[in-house]
């Protein structure tokens, strides 16, 4: 099938065809997924097997105080959708995204800001940046009953501050009000140096051309931070937006130390409730079902925060 034609001392052919992958690319292949081919087991055994799992598990009617189940089909779907769960379901989703939002948005505002005010290579600046920073290695459940403390309604240190300049006491914990606003504030505690460190080495990589460039062009420190600091840190902020957003839709521990889901469900995140329904009420079904839908609105989350992002961030530094 080849048509061979000469043409000033130049042979070449009509057809072109691709070259054959030689004995030694295959075995090179071969072998580069002979390497990868534990990781892929552990994350098969460890993370999608256990997905499949409690997929499967959600068509059952599996109670742990009873020793056998069957498959019940999408009943307890019908239950979380139609049935005497979605009132819970809408409320504890509720309850998870404003906590999730003040979390993001303290991450991100209070880390900025923060990194812009310690933005100074001193010693007395490192050491208060490391007084700031770490809180983030504390345990969550030693933090937690270090802030029941400081939160409590009778004894606690934050009522005995507010009734020595002349304001009443409040009940942070005991209260529909302000029981995940009291949460929020050992979250703020804890999460705030971490952005504020994120924040800082990524100003430190943004080149101090484009400052230089702007002053000579009159620029002032305000249309600077606004036109190249933010600009050029929006990967950062994409960074810390999506991590914390998965992470804070996944809050359990705090919840669990200080408030238990109450009072009155105020503070019955999705993540606690799943816990709730499957060690306390023993229904692992309902778990399960609560589970996969969860599991699918942080996919649907994230996928869309990515790609809105696209157009918005930049990654010229």
């Amino acid at each position: 099938m080849k048509s061979i034609f000469r043409k000033k001392g130049v042979v070449e052919n009509e057809f072109q065809f691709p070259p054959q992958p030689s004995k030694y690319g295959r075995r090179e292949r071969i072998k580069d997924f002979l390497f990868v081919l534990p990781a892929l087991i552990f994350f098969g055994i460890f993370v999608y097997y256990p997905v499949a799992e409690l997929f499967r598990i959600s068509f059952t009617n599996w109670n742990l105080i009873k020793p056998n189940y069957d498959y019940v089909g999408l009943k307890n779907y019908i239950w979380l959708f139609e049935g005497s769960g979605f009132d819970t379901w809408i409320h504890s989703l509720g309850v998870t995204f404003i906590y999730t939002m003040c979390e993001v948005a303290i991450t991100i505002i209070g880390g900025l800001f923060l990194a812009c005010l310690f933005n100074r290579m001193t010693k007395s600046f490192a050491f208060m940046r490391s007084i700031l920073f770490m809180p983030k290695y504390i345990a969550l459940s030693t933090s937690g009953i270090v802030f029941m403390w400081i939160l409590n309604e009778d004894y606690g240190i934050l009522n005995y501050l507010l009734q020595s300049i002349g304001l009443s006491p409040q009940p942070w914990l005991n209260s529909e009000k302000t029981a995940l606003y009291s949460i929020l504030i050992l979250t703020c505690w804890r999460v705030v140096g971490y952005s504020m460190m994120i924040y800082l080495s990524a100003i430190k990589g943004i080149p101090s051309d484009y400052y230089e460039a702007a002053s000579i062009d009159g620029a002032g420190p305000l249309q600077r931070f606004r036109c190249i600091t933010l600009p050029l840190l929006s990967p950062t902020t994409l960074f810390l937006f999506v991590t914390t957003f998965i992470s804070s839709m996944k809050i359990f521990q705090s919840v669990d130390v200080m408030t238990g889901g109450g009072p009155y469900n105020a503070t019955n995140v999705m993540v606690y409730w799943i816990y709730d329904l499957a060690f306390v009420q023993f229904r692992v079904d309902r778990a399960a079902v609560v589970s996969c839908v969860f599991f699918i609105i942080l996919l649907v989350c994230t996928a869309l925060t990515m790609k809105i992002s696209n157009k918005s961030v930049h990654y010229d530094a």
